[in-house]
């Protein structure tokens, strides 16, 4: 699969940063400039999430005036979603499940994918079509970072961006791990800074989530 990612970064979306902020958008308008802040703080991989009528045009505006970042798609769950997700600009999609229908439509649109995965059955059938990046999720509520423990040694090949209870106190624990590429959140993007357009406290909390794997020690 060619990559759109940055050809100065490394070809997979798990090692463009340690955190991949996962952003609710309401109104396009505020895409632009919270893709700017983000950026700057250090987090240069976003993603938009399919939640509100607005993400198309979210995902497009960062597309097109953010040369920085790169967006993807979050919450696609059918191949409508992809193909739509890809014509407004989405560099990578991002699936809370996945189905074999949704699976070839993400291969076949040309861009990086994290299907979503939380049992050890999910991810053997998707190291079995091939597939060995994945997001792992609900992370919490699917057993956190003991079960990411537990599968790295039957199946190491496997990397995961965990997502889904995951925040500033926790993360190090997961980056720590082997097996974990970057983890997902949205502690950096708080829903009354979005709303009040406080750009600078947003830069600043992404700049505290990019120095996590430092926090948590990794060996990688």
């Amino acid at each position: 699969m060619t990559s759109p990612l940055p050809p100065s970064s490394a070809a997979s979306v798990l090692d463009l940063a340690p955190v991949v902020p996962v952003v609710v958008v309401s109104d396009a308008a505020d895409a632009a400039p919270l893709a700017r802040a983000l950026v700057a703080g250090g987090l240069p991989a976003i993603e938009v999430t399919l939640r509100t009528p607005a993400a198309l045009d979210a995902i497009r505006a960062v597309a097109e005036e953010v040369p920085d970042a790169v967006v993807g798609a979050g919450t696609v769950i059918t191949p409508e979603q992809v193909r739509a997700c890809v014509a407004a600009g989405a560099r990578f999609l991002v699936s809370p499940g996945w189905t074999d229908a949704l699976l070839a439509a993400m291969r076949g649109s040309g861009v990086p994918f994290l299907p979503g995965v939380s049992t050890t059955s999910e991810v053997v059938a998707l190291l079995e079509r091939g597939v060995r990046e994945m997001k792992f999720f609900p992370a919490q509520a699917a057993g956190g970072t003991a079960y990411l423990k537990s599968l790295a040694g039957p199946l190491p090949q496997a990397r995961f961006c965990p997502t889904g209870g995951i925040g500033p106190a926790n993360a190090p624990e997961y980056l720590s791990l082997p097996n974990v590429g970057c983890v997902g959140g949205s502690w950096m993007v708080p829903a009354d800074a979005v709303a009040a357009r406080d750009w600078s406290r947003i830069e600043e909390l992404a700049r505290s989530a990019a120095g996590l794997r430092d926090a948590g020690g990794t060996s990688r």
